[in-house]
């Protein structure tokens, strides 16, 4: 049996349909990642598990019990929020030690764990500083510190770096997951940020609109989204409209061998391409492309260049590396586009 299960779990808000039917197992030890956009149903599903919201219907389980009607505090859960949450009028050390307070162990425990737990999260030193004088990258080490403390069972994290900039959004990105592995402890994380979920997910689920469309790790989501709604929400893609052939799609008159390709024959498909599959090069005479096309529009990123092509009345996006070696193309002109047969991916 798995660690955590959903069975059959729907929540109710009135008429409004939260979340639904949803079965979702996740296993010991695993960091996984509730995502989707706003209003998906992702942070109702983590306020289930927490104990702050109850289920219309369905069962929750941990570890083989039946927790479905236990309050959060019998529930052996650590959960770290997107505001951090941490009391102003404390230091570093209390806020951090408030848990085991709380919990009546012994002075010199508590200095022990909590001592252990700065050292954990880097912050070995700041024990008797407050709030104030705390980076915001700091607050959320506070704040996970003051979970991890006490040894839950399970962590949750409901969107904890939306507040940081994007620099620091990416340090925390492998710092958390860093942490997470070291500890072995389950995971569950809600974002609505792919970069995130790609970055220190073991396995994602993808929801929309209260239910869980595809589950698995970064790479099978990134690589083989399931449904069209996935392909456009993760990452950026290409999606060619086409019609199913065999081995391959018809885009315009021109057949695109796909792998993958089967099922009905002049079904109509989209192909997705991702932009950093594409190798984009001037037409030569000796060569036959895949397709033929014209740049409409060039845009300069620093470590790489993006082209928008027109081919066969569709627009393409084309990521390609900005090297020495590789001819900048400017707009009106024309090129073949290239991509390995394996890297389309037919969408019903």
């Amino acid at each position: 049996m798995s660690f955590v299960n959903f069975q059959g779990v729907t929540k109710s808000f009135g008429a409004t349909v939260a979340v639904e039917e949803l079965n979702l197992q996740i296993e010991q030890g695993e960091f996984f990642s509730l995502l989707g956009p706003s209003g998906c149903g992702k942070s109702t599903t983590l306020r289930m598990l927490a104990g702050f919201i109850a289920p219309s219907t369905g069962r929750i389980g941990v570890h083989g019990r039946d927790i479905t009607t236990l309050p959060p505090e019998a529930r052996d859960i650590g959960i770290v929020f997107q505001n951090y949450a941490i009391f102003p009028h404390m230091t570093v050390f209390d806020n951090i030690a408030f848990g085991l307070v709380e919990r009546r162990e012994d002075r010199a425990t508590i200095k022990r764990k909590v001592d252990a737990a700065l050292e954990q999260v880097g912050l070995s030193g700041y024990g008797e500083r407050y709030e104030r004088e705390l980076s915001g990258g700091q607050k959320q080490r506070v704040a996970l510190a003051r979970v991890l403390v006490i040894e839950p069972e399970i962590l949750l994290l409901d969107e904890p770096l939306s507040a940081l900039d994007k620099k620091m959004r990416e340090e925390m990105k492998f710092w958390i997951k860093n942490i997470q592995k070291s500890v072995g402890i389950t995971t569950i994380y809600v974002t609505h940020d792919q970069s995130e979920a790609l970055t220190m997910s073991d396995r994602i689920a993808i929801m929309n609109e209260g239910r869980v469309l595809q589950i698995g790790s970064p790479v099978e989501i990134y690589e083989h989204p399931n449904s069209r709604f996935i392909a456009e929400f993760i990452g950026e893609s290409n999606l060619l409209s086409g019609r199913l052939a065999d081995g391959g799609v018809m885009v315009g008159g021109v057949k695109v061998p796909v792998p993958e390709a089967s099922g009905q024959t002049d079904q109509e498909v989209a192909l997705l391409i991702r932009p950093e599959q594409i190798r984009l090069e001037p037409i030569t005479p000796d060569e036959t492309p895949k397709l033929e096309g014209r740049v409409i529009d060039e845009v300069y990123q620093g470590s790489i260049r993006r082209y928008l092509v027109e081919t066969m009345g569709q627009r393409l996006n084309v990521e390609v590396p900005n090297r020495p070696d590789l001819a900048q193309l400017p707009p009106g002109a024309d090129v073949s586009l290239y991509w390995r047969p394996e890297s389309g991916v037919v969408l019903r």
